[in-house]
C-alpha cells in the first residue's frame, strides 16, 4: 500500500452516541491519536499517545464492517492529524453520515460540508479557554452544533455570556452538558430552566450505560 495516507488509530468501535442531536442513536466511532489539548476533566487521556498507523482504505474498510451509517470521527482532537480532512471527505462519498466531535482550538475551514461539526468551546474550569479559536463560528454551519461542558457557576455563566455575544442559539444547536461528577445534572438544569437558555440539555449518555471507565463504548 504504497504511499497509501495514514493515520495513528486510538480505537474504532461500534456504540451508543453519548451526546450531540444524535444521542442514542447506533454509531461508529473512529477516535485518533494525539490532543494538543489538556482538559482538566479529560476522561480520554489514553489517546493523547495510544494508537497504530492504518491506511486511510483500511480504516474505511474497518468501518464498513459495523453496517451502520452514522459515523463519528473523534479524539483526542481529530483535527490535529493533517489527514483527517481526507478521510472525512472520503466518509461522505461512501455515503455515510458524518460527525465531527472537535475541540475547538484547530481550524474547521476546511472541514468537508458535508460533515456535521460538534464543536466545543472550552470553559474557564477546563483550564484550556485560552485555546478557544472563536474564528472558527463564522465557518459553521446552522446544521452544525457547539458544545459547552460546564463544571461550575463560573463556567455557566462565561457559556451564557458567550451565547449572547455570539447570538448562538439562533444560529447553531447549542449543547450544554455537566463536567461528570463534577457537578450535578438537577443543577445544571435548573440553571438552564431559570434563564430560559435555549439550549439542549445533554448527559453522557454512554456513561451511564456502562461503567464510565470503560474504553469502546
Amino acid at each position: 500500500m504504497k504511499g497509501a495516507k495514514l493515520l495513528m488509530v486510538n480505537e474504532i468501535f461500534h456504540s451508543i452516541q453519548g451526546e450531540s442531536s444524535k444521542a442514542g442513536m447506533p454509531c461508529v466511532f473512529v477516535r485518533l491519536t494525539y490532543c494538543n489539548l489538556r482538559c482538566s476533566y479529560c476522561d480520554t487521556e489514553y489517546a493523547f499517545q495510544e494508537g497504530i498507523e492504518m491506511p486511510e482504505e483500511d480504516i474505511l474498510n474497518e468501518v464498513s464492517k459495523y453496517s451502520c451509517r452514522l459515523v463519528e470521527i473523534t479524539g483526542g482532537e481529530p483535527l490535529f492529524q493533517q489527514g483527517t480532512y481526507s478521510l472525512l471527505t472520503k466518509l461522505c462519498d461512501s455515503g455515510y453520515e458524518v460527525l465531527l466531535e472537535t475541540s475547538g482550538s484547530m481550524p474547521i475551514k476546511d472541514v468537508d460540508k458535508r460533515v456535521k461539526i460538534i464543536m466545543d468551546l472550552k470553559c474557564p474550569s477546563s483550564n484550556m479557554i485560552n485555546k478557544n479559536l472563536y474564528e472558527n463560528i463564522e465557518y459553521l454551519k446552522s446544521i452544525d452544533e457547539i458544545k459547552f461542558v460546564i463544571g461550575n457557576k463560573e463556567d455557566y455563566d462565561w457559556a451564557k455570556s458567550i451565547i449572547e455575544k455570539f447570538n448562538l442559539t439562533d444560529r447553531f444547536e447549542v449543547l450544554i452538558s455537566p463536567v461528570f461528577g463534577r457537578i450535578e445534572p438537577p443543577t445544571l438544569s435548573e440553571w438552564v430552566l431559570r434563564d430560559k437558555l435555549n439550549a439542549r440539555f445533554q448527559l453522557q449518555l454512554h456513561k451511564h450505560i456502562w461503567n464510565p471507565e470503560m474504553r469502546g463504548v
